[in-house]
């Protein structure tokens, strides 16, 4: 399964917030088999959200949209995706209903709250207020952390994959330096390499079969310093 992930908000393009969500998604997809191929954060305008979200739809089995949901002026999330897949936004009579028992009134909930594009599965927001959806393949999701996090529970049994094994070896040694041995691993067992340079070379070996992944990481440590 191939997936992309869209961030949305100024504020992040701006520097004032670390895409942390895009990062924690991340993590979660690759530990389910799902392939993260993009990630792309645009900001708060319809048509940048629409086309990024219509690009991914054609390309990728899932597309993941995190940030912009609610009624503010620069919430238009709902407003990009429904444009993306020609649709009109509507209220939800099912997101009002779900705010309603969870003790919220209609008459002050500002307008707009319970907005979504016609035709999309409700995600309620256990965390918060502004539902979520899904349209199609595309996952709308708040950019709150702490509401990302609890919304995608509620669907991340539909991202799967095969699952990859990992083991990482660490080499005191310049990264250019192992590029011969790395090159000599990638063709002797079927895995990926990565090589992530810091105080030490940090090299990632994946695959979906566990024990190619332990015997290439034990030829590796017997190579390197």
């Amino acid at each position: 399964m191939q997936v992309a992930l869209v961030t949305v908000g100024d504020e992040i393009l701006a520097g004032d917030t670390v895409n942390t969500n895009a990062a924690w998604l991340g993590r979660e997809l690759a530990e389910r088999g799902v392939d993260v191929e993009r990630t792309t954060v645009v900001p708060d305008r319809v048509e940048d959200i629409a086309g990024v979200v219509r690009d991914y739809h054609t390309g990728y089995d899932a597309v993941i949209v995190t940030g912009g949901l609610g009624p503010t002026h620069d919430d238009v999330t709902m407003e990009g995706v429904a444009a993306a897949f020609d649709r009109d936004v509507v209220e939800s009579e099912e997101a009002l209903r779900w705010l309603e028992e969870d003790g919220y009134s209609r008459d002050d909930l500002t307008e707009g709250t319970g907005d979504v594009p016609e035709g999309a599965r409700v995600l309620p927001n256990r965390e918060g207020v502004a539902p979520g959806c899904v349209v199609e393949d595309c996952y709308v999701l708040p950019g709150v952390p702490d509401e990302m996090k609890r919304m995608f529970e509620d669907v991340d049994e539909e991202f799967a994959g095969e699952v990859r094994h990992v083991a990482v070896v660490e080499a005191d040694e310049p990264e250019s330096a192992l590029l011969d041995r790395l090159r000599e691993l990638r063709e002797r067992f079927p895995v990926t390499v990565g090589s992530y340079p810091g105080d030490s070379v940090s090299v990632k070996i994946q695959g979906t079969d566990a024990e190619a992944v332990e015997e290439a990481a034990a030829w590796l440590d017997e190579r390197v310093e």
